[in-house]
C-alpha cells in the first residue's frame, strides 16, 4: 500500500487492533508498522495534527508488543509535533509519557532528557509547568545518582524560576545545585552556586536573607576557604557600610564575570534598593552595649 496514503494505512492498522467474530487476537506487530509509515507520511506532508496522532497509536503499539524504548521515541516525536501545533497540554503530558517509559527500560538519562525537552518547549508558553519538568529531570537523575549530569537542568530552572521574578525559589534551586556539586566533589560549581544564591537574594533586596545563606554555606569547608566565599564577605560588608560604589565595582569583578549569565545579569543591577536602612541597622548594632541580663 502506498505511503502516500496514510489514511488507508491507519484504516487498516486500526482494523488490526479491533477484535470482532473473525479476528480474535490483536495484529500489533503488523499495526504498529502501519502506523510509523503513516505517521512519517503525514509530517512529510505537514499534517501535523494526524501525523501526531500516528505517532501516539504507534508508541501504544510498541507498548504492546513490549517495546517501551520504542514507545518513548514515537511518544517524543508526538511530543514535537504537538509543540509545531501550539498544544502545550499535550506537550507536557507526552514527554512525560516517553520519560516514564524510559524508567520502563531503566535508562534515567533519556528519561531525564524528555522531561527537560519538555521544560524547553514551555519554558514561554508555561513557564510554572517547564520549571516542574525542569525539577522532575532533576529528581531522576537524584535518585539513581548521576546529580553531575543535572547541573545544566539546575540552572536552567533558576533562569526560569528569575524570569518569573521567583527569587526565593531560585536561590533555592542554587542551594540544591549546590548540595549536587558536593556529593559529586565539584567544589567550584557547588562555590559558585552558593555565591549565586546570596547573589539572587541581594537582586530581591532580602539582605537578612542573604546574610543567613551566608552563615549557613560558611559552615561548609569547601565554601569558608574559597575565593567565591571571601568575594561574597566583601559584597555583604559593602551592603552594610552602605558603599554603592563598592558594590558597582564589586559586580563588574571576574568572580562575577565567571557565574551563569542570568546571574551575571542579576549582579550588574546590584544594588537594587535603598542601603540606608541597612546601615542604621548596622550602627545601632555597633552602639547597643550588651546587656549580660538579657540571655535571649
Amino acid at each position: 500500500m502506498a505511503a502516500s496514503d496514510p489514511d488507508k494505512l491507519i484504516a487498516k492498522a486500526d482494523k488490526l487492533t479491533k477484535l470482532s467474530l473473525t479476528r480474535w487476537s490483536a495484529d500489533w506487530k503488523s499495526a504498529t508498522v502501519l502506523y510509523e509509515q503513516a505517521a512519517n507520511a503525514y509530517r512529510i506532508a505537514k499534517n501535523y495534527e494526524k501525523a501526531k496522532e500516528a505517532f501516539e497509536k504507534a508508541s501504544k503499539g510498541q507498548e504492546m508488543i513490549s517495546s517501551p524504548w520504542d514507545a518513548a521515541k514515537h511518544m517524543e516525536s508526538a511530543a514535537a509535533l504537538a509543540k509545531e501545533l501550539g498544544k502545550w497540554n499535550e506537550v507536557a503530558d507526552f514527554y512525560r509519557r516517553a520519560s516514564e517509559l524510559y524508567v520502563v527500560c531503566g535508562r534515567s538519562q533519556p528519561a531525564s532528557d524528555a522531561l527537560a525537552k519538555g521544560a524547553r518547549a514551555l519554558e514561554d508558553a508555561a513557564p510554572d509547568e517547564a520549571i516542574q519538568l525542569y525539577t522532575d529531570a532533576c529528581a531522576i537523575l537524584e535518585e539513581d545518582g548521576r546529580e553531575q549530569m543535572a547541573f545544566d537542568l539546575y540552572r536552567a530552572a533558576t533562569t526560569a524560576y528569575v524570569k518569573l521574578e521567583k527569587y526565593t525559589d531560585a536561590a533555592a534551586f542554587l542551594l540544591r545545585l549546590g548540595l549536587a556539586a558536593d556529593k559529586c566533589n565539584a567544589t567550584n560549581s557547588q562555590c559558585k552556586a552558593y555565591l549565586s544564591a546570596i547573589i539572587v537574594y541581594l537582586y530581591a533586596h532580602d539582605f537578612k536573607q542573604a546574610e543567613k545563606c551566608y552563615n549557613d554555606c560558611s559552615q561548609i569547608d569547601a565554601f569558608l576557604r574559597s575565593d567565591h566565599c571571601h568575594f561574597a564577605s566583601k559584597l555583604l560588608s559593602a551592603y552594610t557600610e552602605g558603599d554603592i560604589e563598592e558594590i558597582k565595582r564589586l559586580a563588574q569583578s571576574s568572580t562575577i564575570s565567571n557565574l551563569d549569565h542570568t546571574i551575571i545579569r542579576l549582579a550588574r543591577k546590584l544594588p537594587t534598593g535603598d542601603l540606608s536602612g541597612l546601615k542604621a541597622d548596622a550602627s545601632r548594632e555597633e552602639e547597643e552595649p550588651l546587656d549580660e541580663n538579657d540571655l535571649t
